[in-house]
């Protein structure tokens, strides 16, 4: 999805509710306001918040509904790092939304 796809599904109620159904319209809509009200990204505690692996490695997600995931990215420059080189979620203060549906299709 290009961003300006991703933008317009995460602020389009009728857009929601045609890619991912009622309960994951629903469901986005609490994650957004879940993340809008965080001031860290390690103060998310609803959807089962953590940082991917592999080829989705610097990445964070959380779950919607079904396999769907809300994924996410640090959008600080520079990313604050640990010393093994991985985002240091704790200190991740803004986000840039980079995928939404079910990555393991």
């Amino acid at each position: 999805m290009a961003d300006a796809d991703l933008e317009a599904l995460c602020t389009t109620e009728r857009l929601q509710k045609k890619h991912l159904g009622g309960v994951g319209a629903r469901k986005l809509r609490a994650r957004l306001a879940d993340l809008a009200a965080a001031g860290r990204v390690t103060d998310l505690v609803a959807g089962r918040p953590h940082p991917l692996k592999g080829d989705r490695a610097g990445q964070f997600a959380v779950d919607l509904d079904g396999g769907r995931r809300l994924v996410f990215e640090p959008a600080h420059d520079p990313v604050p790092e640990r010393p093994d080189g991985s985002p240091a979620w704790d200190q991740v203060t803004a986000i840039r939304i980079v995928y939404i549906g079910d990555y393991h299709d």
